[in-house]
């Protein structure tokens, strides 16, 4: 999965004279944060498998270009198994569920090694990524709802290095791949060493403050979601993917069959290209928690894409230096994007609202591979399809510029005034 930079320079001032704008974090906060950033290995090893492996599983069964852009749709239209799941986190808890796909992620994408065919494959992945995709929507959801107002990008832009950090082992392990034609299978089975991972969880993690003071009033009525906020980011879930899906996917296709290269080259392209991602994370979520989050990721996002389409129709040094500044742009705008999920929602509603958001960038997603997928079958080359694919975060842009509103510096009881005023209304009735 791609797109999570977001540090701007950092702005260093005489220490005696100024204090940080950024406050420091508490305790509880600094723990929360180390575990959520475990809990993002599991979840992007899981979600990055497929997409890297899916070439190497396609030429031990042989499967075409079409057959597995429809497989990785497929996968995504497990998202029915996520929504549900997602909506009952605001029902019994974020931790329970965190702790659930925690354990559940890893096992089940792991059977994706025994399977006998695609379709087995697909099928294992169809459950299991979902399972990482709860546990990511809901690491970003107690991320928001822990972090103080001057903190909560900055904390999704750490989040979203260690989410790099588990997709990169799986990079690492791509070049078992090359071994044998089988050999893939092996890079499935390394998913099960991430139950250490849950059980950590499982004894560490706590439930989040806002969540057990509105969930034991009894406010799920009490508090609604906003159609016009959800219809818009989901629009934008739905544009933005349509590139994002499919350059994932066909990466490592392209750069295997179209420009030779060799697992092992792959690893080091992905990992040289990929390294000022973590720079730009880190200076895009400072920067969207001093400054704002709407213009950053208004321009940086389509950016991100147009220099990830132009990779496709290079090649040599150019192709490297497109990749590297398109992952660039995408990491500058992921935190503004990402904890815009959790900011616009009521407590009792964020993890349903964030799951339809997520729903509506899996069918973008989905679009995008199946589109991407017939065109390349048709013998359009990769650098036509993916410049017309890049219109979409271009759409995705425009929506946000137009229809976003500016959330920092603000706490979420602002954003959202349900939660104060029903509160208050509940405690008074009592």
């Amino acid at each position: 999965m791609r797109g999570d930079s977001l540090f701007m320079t950092f702005q260093y001032a005489p220490a005696v004279s100024r204090k940080p704008r950024t406050p420091p974090l508490t305790g509880r906060q600094r723990s929360i944060l180390w575990l959520l950033a475990l809990a993002c290995i599991p979840a992007t090893y899981a979600n990055t498998l497929f997409t890297q492996t899916v070439a190497y599983a396609a030429q031990d069964f042989g499967v075409s270009e079409q057959g597995q852009g429809i497989g990785a749709a497929v996968i995504r239209w497990g998202v029915i198994i996520a929504l549900p799941l997602a909506a009952l986190a605001d029902r019994i808890g974020r931790r329970k569920l965190i702790v659930w796909c925690a354990f559940g992620a890893p096992i089940i994408t792991a059977l994706g090694g025994l399977a006998p065919s695609f379709a087995i494959l697909v099928a294992t992945q169809t459950i299991g990524r979902p399972l990482a995709l709860v546990l990511t929507i809901l690491i970003a959801i107690v991320a928001t709802e822990e972090m103080s107002r001057e903190s909560r990008a900055w904390a999704i832009s750490v989040l979203g290095i260690a989410a790099g950090f588990g997709a990169g082992i799986a990079v690492l392990a791509l070049p078992i791949a090359d071994h044998s034609l089988g050999a893939w299978r092996v890079i499935y089975g390394l998913s099960l060493i991430w139950l250490i991972i849950g059980v950590v969880l499982q004894r560490k993690l706590p439930e989040t403050t806002r969540f057990t003071q509105r969930h034991e009033k009894h406010l799920e009525t009490a508090t609604h979601i906003d159609r016009r906020r959800l219809i818009a980011q989901s629009l934008v879930a739905i544009f933005g993917n349509l590139f994002i899906a499919a350059s994932s996917v066909f990466q490592v296709r392209y750069l295997k069959e179209v420009r030779d290269y060799s697992a092992l080259t792959i690893t080091i392209f992905v990992f040289t290209t990929g390294t000022p991602a973590t720079l730009g994370l880190l200076i895009g979520g400072k920067f969207a928690d001093s400054r704002g989050r709407k213009m950053l990721a208004t321009v940086t996002f389509p950016l991100g894409a147009i220099f990830f389409a132009i990779a496709f129709s290079t090649t040599g040094s150019q192709m490297w230096i497109a990749t590297a500044i398109g992952g660039l742009f995408l990491s500058l705008a992921y935190p503004a994007m990402a904890v815009y999920r959790g900011e616009m929602f009521p407590t009792l509603h964020r993890s349903f609202a964030s799951g339809v958001i997520m729903t509506s960038s899996l069918i973008g997603g989905s679009i995008g591979l199946i589109w991407a997928g017939i065109f390349l079958n048709r013998d359009f080359s990769y650098g036509t399809v993916m410049r017309w694919l890049a219109l979409g975060p271009i759409i995705a842009g425009l929506l946000i510029f137009k229809t976003f509103p500016e959330s920092a510096h603000l706490e979420l009881e602002e954003l959202n005034p349900d939660d104060v005023i029903d509160t208050e209304s509940q405690l008074g009735a009592n």
